[in-house]
Formats: C-alpha cells, sequence, structure tokens
C-alpha cells in the first residue's frame, strides 16, 4: 500500500508506505552504496541513487478504494533520491574536504533544478538523518532529497508566518530574525562571508543550530559561485562543531528550507535556510520527543540557547584547531 492520507484534524496529508515494512536487513559485510557492490559506479565522488524503497514515486499506485466524506486520499506522488556523500564507507561529512563539499552542494543543486521541472512537484525537501538514534540503519556517508506533490504542514505556517510579516512590515521575516541574533550576539556560533551559523532566539533542541544565508536568497539556484563555496563551508563546519561537541559523531537531522516550486511565488517573503536536529541534550542523554512535544506540538527545550551556545563555540574552536594542524 502507497498513498496519501489526509488528516482532517490538521489539515496535512499522510504518507501510508506499508511497503517499506518489508525492507531487507543490510547485511553486515555488504553494502549497495559501496563501489563494488553493483548498485553504484565503481568510481564517483559524490552520486544520486534513486531510492529503492521510495514513500513517494512518479508512477504511484491507485489510493486503496477507502474514502468517505471526510477521509480522503491522493496518489503517493513525488520523487525520492539518496545522495551519496562519498564512496568511502565511514567517512563523515566534517571529514570531507571543503571541496569534496562543495561538489556535494552542486548536486543537491542539480538535483533541485531536475526535480522542480515536474510540475506536479510543490515543495522539494533535501535533508540527512545521521545515528542510530534517529534510525539510521546504513551507515555510509548519505542524505536524502524528498520532492512533495504538496506542501507539509511546517512548511505550510512558515510559509503563513512570513507572508504575514511582509504585509504588515515590508520585510523578510527571516531577515529580520538575523538582525535580532546579530544584535544580541550572544547565540552566534561562527560565521563566514555568506552564511552565518547560530542557535535561535526560540531553539527547540540543546544543540539545534541552524545555518542562514546572509543575503535574501530563496534556494540553492540562487547561490553565486562564491556562496556555494562559503555554504558548503559552512555545512562541513556546522558537522565538525557538532562532532567536536563530546568527541563522537553526534547524531542529529539536517533539513534545508528552500522556496516552493511550481506555484505561488514567495520570493520576498522566504529565506533559505539549514537546520539540525540534533537529539541529544548532553553527551549520553537523548532528548525525547514525549507528550507535550509530539502530541501538542509544545516544544520544551530544558537549556537556554544561550548558554549553549558558548559550548558550541568551544567545539567550533576546537575542530577548527583540529583541520589547521
Amino acid at each position: 500500500m502507497a498513498e496519501l492520507r489526509f488528516n482532517p484534524l490538521t489539515k496535512d496529508w499522510v504518507m501510508i508506505a506499508s511497503h517499506r515494512q518489508n525492507r531487507p536487513q543490510m547485511p553486515k559485510d555488504w553494502c549497495p552504496f559501496c563501489p563494488g557492490s553493483g548498485k553504484v559506479p565503481d568510481e564517483f565522488e559524490v552520486y544520486k541513487y534513486d531510492n529503492d524503497f521510495p514513500a513517494l514515486s512518479q508512477n504511484p499506485p491507485v489510493p486503496d478504494d477507502v474514502e468517505t466524506s471526510i477521509y480522503k486520499t491522493k496518489p503517493s506522488y513525488g520523487k525520492c533520491e539518496v545522495i551519496l556523500y562519498s564512496p568511502e564507507h565511514t567517512v563523515t561529512l566534517p571529514e570531507l574536504s571543503e571541496s569534496h563539499v562543495r561538489k556535494l552542494v552542486d548536486l543537491w543543486t542539480e538535483r533541485y533544478t531536475e526535480i522542480k521541472k515536474d510540475e506536479n512537484i510543490k515543495f522539494i525537501f533535501i535533508f540527512e538523518n545521521r545515528g542510530d538514534v534517529v534510525g539510521v540503519t546504513m551507515p555510509h556517508p548519505h542524505g536524502q532529497i524528498y520532492g512533495y506533490s504538496v506542501i507539509p504542514k511546517k512548511i505550510e505556517l512558515e510559509l503563513e508566518s512570513a507572508k504575514e510579516h511582509l504585509e504588515k512590515t515590508g520585510n523578510c521575516l527571516f531577515c529580520d530574525m538575523l538582525k535580532d541574533e546579530y544584535q544580541a550576539k550572544s547565540r552566534i556560533i561562527f560565521e563566514n562571508e555568506d552564511f552565518v551559523v547560530f542557535l535561535p532566539f526560540f531553539c527547540e533542541y540543546p544543540y539545534g543550530i541552524y545555518i542562514a544565508s546572509k543575503s535574501h536568497k530563496n534556494n540553492l539556484e540562487q547561490f553565486n559561485e562564491r556562496e556555494k563555496d562559503n555554504l558548503a563551508k559552512a555545512v562541513r563546519e556546522a558537522a565538525g562543531t557538532l562532532d567536536n561537541l563530546f568527541d563522537y559523531p553526534f547524531p542529529y537531522m539536517m533539513c534545508m528550507y528552500q522556496s516552493p516550486v511550481n506555484g505561488e511565488d514567495t520570493s520576498d517573503y522566504y529565506h533559505f535556510h539549514i537546520a539540525f536536529y540534533p537529539p541529544m541534550r548532553s553527551k549520553d542523554k537523548q532528548k525525547f520527543n514525549a507528550s507535550s512535544e509530539t502530541g501538542a506540538w509544545a516544544h520544551c527545550n530544558p537549556t537556554a540557547p544561550e548558554e549553549k551556545a558558548v559550548e558550541l563555540r568551544e567545539a567550533y574552536k576546537k575542530y577548527i584547531e583540529k583541520e589547521n594542524k
């Protein structure tokens, strides 16, 4: 079974993908993403791989005949891709060179451009799940891209807020947020010429850093060559900062937010940013999304962002010192 089902309480669509439950457990001594597996080229640096068990597809099955006057279904239309960061099975993102991560930025951009050609796709979501804690079963360094046929509820809420702010003030909401962060200074971790990395005022996770474009850009396609270089640098150093908090590969969910495609023009009010959602509140304690977070969407951060920003700046300093040795 593969279809979208409408939740009338939240006005959101849920992906039903029961076929993914039967995904095989990969043997410990074999990886489909490694050269020699027969699944990928024998030589590559970064690579796009079509998901073997996609939750969404461009040729989806007809939904089951289960609709009622309240419960609606849609075909599970969309695109699911895997983005391989490297042919090396155990390398981590911060261990890759800046030039290598720049190739990753170029591949992200290339796939964004290609996927949006499908007019049925409305939002393109680039992300990475990292670590056992977030359910990763494939340690080979990789991320994913989902192309949705509907705009997810969280993105819809962000768009509504950003548009409302523009109508009230004439300004981009995210640009104004950055002004407040620069004024406060205490939550900024590091920056380069084109991007700033910070722990936002409203941070839901103790180490939930954001990467934001300093200029008002909407998506990867709008960045020039220097900005792409600096995005690669910021992503690499952000992941390296997290890894140097407690000297082990820190689990996280990295999510890239860009303007929707094939719909309303949001260029005046939507702003490119990346958010990290690391599910740890200390070296050995997990921050669970429990009843309040899950049932009411009422998040509780057990730490103060200003205090955790101090730890993150020290971790960033440690990472840079290691890089310069």
